[in-house]
This record gives structure tokens, sequence and C-alpha cells, in this order.
């Protein structure tokens, strides 16, 4: 069996990868990108310490996470897509205001 402090070490690193990205990078996708690997990083501690507490709480969250996630991304996409065939740019310096 594989030890808890693996599963903590693997969550934390990639939401630190998650976290630079978001800080470092200028572009939208990838920034949202970054997004959703910090939340899958939340979701494996929510596993991993549901899993050795033999607690299902953490699970079902975890699953309630996830579609509330996709719903997020399906509406961040979109608004994304509208900004595209508006200003012609993903890149967040050059989004000031959304105005239509």
């Amino acid at each position: 069996m594989v030890p808890l402090s693996w599963y903590i070490a693997l969550s934390a690193s990639l939401f630190v990868i998650g976290l630079y990205g978001v800080l470092s990078r200028r572009n939208v996708l990838i920034v949202l990108m970054c997004l959703e690997l910090m939340l899958s990083a939340v979701n494996i501690n929510l596993v991993a310490f549901s899993f050795f507490l033999s607690h299902l709480g953490g699970q079902i969250f975890a699953i309630f996470v996830i579609t509330v996630t996709a719903a997020e991304v399906a509406v961040a996409l979109a608004i994304v897509i509208a900004y595209v065939r508006h200003k012609g740019s993903l890149k967040i310096d050059e989004i000031s205001i959304m105005k239509g």
C-alpha cells in the first residue's frame, strides 16, 4: 500500500505547478488549464484522506467538485471563445473590461 505522505507530496507538487502557471502565464487558456490542475490536486487530497480515514465523504465531495468544475469549464470556454471572436487575442493583459 502506498503511504499517505506520497499522495500529499504528489498533490502539493501538482498544486505548486498549477499555482506557478496561474501566476506566470499570460494566456487565458493556459491559466484555465493550470486552475484545473490545482483543482485536481485538491481532489487527490480529498480522495486520499477519504480512503485512509475510511470515510466516503471526501470521495463524494470530490465527485461533486469534478461535476461543478466541468460546468465551470464549459462556461469559461464559452466566454473565452466569445472574447476571441470579439477581440482576436488570448492575452490576459489586453482584457481590461468586458463590454458588449
